[in-house]
């Protein structure tokens, strides 16, 4: 239930306020851990994150003057996603929110840290590694925890056994998190997103090396996307000559015809309609490990997605989307790998 604000009308619960940033990070995929030492760059690196397809950033207290970091990433880039971390006391909780930090993270469970940012209505995730501190994370009142330190506690393995019991808990996994096993962790539909500071090294940071963090990021959002062709579909204008066109290539290079409801697979590679589909000349397919993180960052790059074409799973995870905008003649749509 919302609760009533006199002067605001409705507002969101810090239950709400959870879930809508647990969507955010979902789409996401990857939070940067950010020690910033010198909070005069704080718009440069927001702008280089963003730039390279990472809206969100989570901000340690690590460093002195977080809280100035966060006011001043937030203030250029007001939809940016940017948490707080590293937040070990009420206090540091509060100076977080009160510069506009969406969200705080803890390396561990602190009850007291946990009730005081749900009963100021801050988004906290606590850090866990255990049975019994997921308990307590579940007494709380909490679904979405920071699973630290990730890799020394038993990586993707010990989240996958905890979540026998624990059905509907929901993690960041953060720590010993990188560009290799990223897909590893993502492909669990339990893990929501994952953290690591990869992405900004410290050597970048210091050299101020904004292009450089930039590049980073884009090569860790396309990994993660894994965007790959999967085959090209040829608007034919009939059965019989979808039919022919498959049997060119059977004859010509050896794939294999297989005739389905409305087309005909030459081998997995051509799709041959048996009438004109979308795009003038047809369409290309795309697969990618997740549609909806790739629909997230095709969207920010510039391209719409068809909203009506979208098809998704039996848990409502997007399988497959095409794009309002044709490449060449050819409509191009999304598949989730398999």
């Amino acid at each position: 239930m919302q609760k009533y604000n006199s002067t605001k009308g409705f507002i969101m619960t810090v239950k709400q306020k959870i879930d809508d940033i647990v969507e955010q990070l979902g789409c996401i995929g990857i939070v940067p851990v950010i020690k910033l030492e010198k909070v005069e760059n704080a718009e440069k690196l927001a702008k280089a994150l963003r730039d390279g397809g990472i809206n969100c950033a989570e901000v340690t207290f690590r460093a002195a003057g977080a809280d100035k970091v966060i006011s001043r990433m937030v203030k250029a880039y007001p939809n940016m996603l940017v948490g707080a971390g590293t937040v070990l006391t009420c206090e540091q909780a509060d100076a977080a929110y009160a510069a506009g930090a969406k969200f705080c993270v803890a390396p561990g469970l602190n009850p007291k840290v946990v009730k005081h940012c749900l009963d100021s209505g801050i988004p906290f995730a606590p850090g866990l590694s255990s049975a019994s501190e997921i308990e307590q994370a579940i007494e709380l009142g909490l679904d979405f925890v920071k699973f630290f330190p990730a890799e020394q506690a038993g990586g993707l393995a010990y989240i996958k056994s905890v979540c026998g019991p624990y059905t509907s808990m929901r993690f960041m996994p953060t720590g010993g998190v990188s560009a290799d096993n990223l897909n590893t962790y993502l492909s669990y539909d339990k893990i929501v997103c994952c953290g690591g500071s990869w992405i900004v090294p410290s050597k970048m940071l210091d050299e101020e090396n904004w292009e450089g963090i930039t590049a980073l990021c884009r090569q860790a959002v396309d990994k993660m996307l894994g965007f790959q062709m999967v085959h090209v579909g040829i608007n034919c204008q009939s059965p019989e000559e979808a039919e022919g066109v498959a049997d060119m290539f059977d004859n010509a290079f050896g794939f294999a015809k297989k005739v389905g409801n409305s087309s005909v697979f030459a081998s997995t590679c051509v799709e041959c309609m048996k009438q004109p589909f979308k795009g003038k000349m047809g369409h290309i397919a795309v697969s990618t490990n997740s549609v909806k993180r790739a629909m997230y960052q095709l969207k920010a790059r510039g391209y719409t997605i068809d909203e009506q074409s979208i098809k998704c799973d039996a848990k409502g995870n997007p399988t497959v989307a095409y794009l309002k905008d044709d490449f060449g003649g050819f409509a191009v749509h999304l598949v989730l790998k398999k």
